[in-house]
């Protein structure tokens, strides 16, 4: 008798820039025993592939091929992420607002963001996944058994990414900063592939006077209540 094949489940973790779904989607992961995707991570991988190998990013075919041979690993570090591009580990130097700002625009290409969907598929394997971005509840994963759209006022996430930056050596402008989440917001709110928004069954939940842990038990407390999710979870 041939068994039925599982399909892995998958939770998505949707919102704007410096909304914390990635702190959030690598801590629930862990929590949960699953992989994790970082959606948005992978498009500022391949911003700075790309301007390592001196590609600009309105060029669409260029960006196309690299993005279908992106070497990249991720791996979930207690909870914190370590990416490793073409071997090597780029965890920082991913997150500059150059690099961030060069993502946004990447991530606008459809040739691009067709070219990322297979291989964002193939990271669906069990026990399950927890995948963080933009539109991961409404494109790449529609079938999600939950799906979380957190986010916060753009004076909150520019202070939070503010004050991350400065704890990480970075100098930083908070009204530079904010004009940057501003810009981003609009950039990805009304672009014609995939626009940021929430899913029509995704549960919203704003951050901003939450904390990450307030945050985390909220999205816990909700994949604990779906059925579909309880033989998966310990």
């Amino acid at each position: 008798m041939i068994k039925p094949t599982i399909t892995p489940p998958v939770i998505t973790i949707d919102g704007p820039s410096g909304s914390g779904k990635g702190t959030i989607a690598h801590r629930l992961a862990l929590a949960l025993g699953f992989h994790v995707l970082d959606s948005g991570a992978l498009y500022r991988l391949l911003a700075l592939a790309a301007q390592q190998h001196g590609i600009q990013t309105h060029n669409e075919a260029a960006l196309e091929v690299l993005a279908a041979h992106l070497d990249v690993q991720f791996q979930n570090n207690h909870g914190e992420a370590m990416l490793i591009l073409e071997g090597e580990d780029v965890t920082e130097s991913i997150r500059t607002e150059e690099i961030g700002a060069a993502a946004s625009k990447v991530a606008a290409l459809a040739r691009v963001r067709t070219a990322l969907l297979q291989r964002q598929h193939a990271f669906r394997e069990m026990p399950g996944l927890v995948a963080d971005g933009r539109d991961m509840g409404t494109v790449v994963f529609p079938d999600a058994c939950l799906k979380i759209f957190l986010t916060a006022s753009a004076d909150a996430r520019a202070e939070r990414r503010y004050k991350q930056l400065l704890e990480k050596g970075f100098d930083a402008s908070l009204a530079a900063i904010l004009d940057d989440i501003r810009a981003r917001d609009l950039r990805d709110s009304q672009r014609a592939v995939a626009p940021l928004k929430p899913a029509t069954d995704a549960i919203v939940l704003d951050s901003t006077a939450l904390g990450i842990e307030a945050v985390l038990q909220t999205v816990i407390a909700a994949a604990k209540q779906r059925r579909s999710l309880h033989s998966f979870l310990a």
